[in-house]
C-alpha cells in the first residue's frame, strides 16, 4: 500500500453500457464504487412518453413518480412514500410512517423464497434469470474487445 493510503487498483472501478431490449427500446446501465458523494445509491429509473419512476436504495422509503399527462403547472416529481400499510410488504411490521431499513431488504427476500417455495412457485429471480445476467455482462465484455460493437445476447424476451 502507497503511504497516501492507496493502493494499486486491479479491478474494474466503472462500468457504462447501453443495450436494446426486443421491444427497440433502449437501456444503459452504469456502475462504479467510487461516485463522489454515493454511500450506496443503487438507483433505477424508467422513463417513458407518460412518465418515469425512480427508485434510490438511499432513500429507500420513497418512489419518485413523475406524470406528464398532468397539468404543465403540476409537472414534477413527487415522492410517493411506500410505508402505508396497502403496500404489500407494510403489514408484517410497523405502523404508518415508521421507516424501513436497509436489512428489512433481506427479510422480505426470504420470507418471498420461503412462500414461493411452499406454494410452488418458481422464486424470482430463478438461475436461468441469473444466467441470463452473466450472459449480458459476457456480452459487454464481448462488446468492450471488440471496439464497443453491438452484441446480441438472444436472451428470451423474459429472462
Amino acid at each position: 500500500m502507497a503511504a497516501d493510503g492507496y493502493g494499486e487498483v486491479t479491478v474494474d472501478d466503472a462500468a457504462i453500457f447501453t443495450g436494446r431490449l426486443s421491444s427497440g427500446a433502449l437501456v444503459s446501465f452504469e456502475a462504479t464504487r467510487f461516485a463522489t458523494g454515493r454511500k450506496n445509491a443503487l438507483t433505477i429509473e424508467v422513463s417513458g412518453d407518460k412518465g418515469a419512476l425512480a427508485f434510490d436504495l438511499e432513500d429507500l422509503n420513497s418512489l419518485q413518480f413523475y406524470d406528464r399527462t398532468a397539468p404543465a403547472d403540476r409537472q414534477g416529481f413527487a415522492k410517493i412514500l411506500v410505508t402505508e400499510p396497502e403496500h404489500p410488504y407494510m403489514a408484517a411490521w410497523w405502523p404508518t410512517g415508521h421507516m424501513l431499513g436497509y436489512e428489512h431488504g433481506f427479510v422480505h427476500q426470504v420470507v418471498d423464497l420461503v412462500a414461493a417455495l411452499h406454494d410452488g412457485i418458481d422464486p424470482h429471480p430463478t438461475f436461468a434469470e441469473g444466467l441470463g445476467v452473466q450472459r449480458v455482462l459476457a456480452a459487454v465484455v464481448r462488446s468492450a474487445a471488440n471496439d464497443s460493437a453491438w452484441v446480441r445476447t438472444d436472451l428470451p424476451a423474459r429472462v
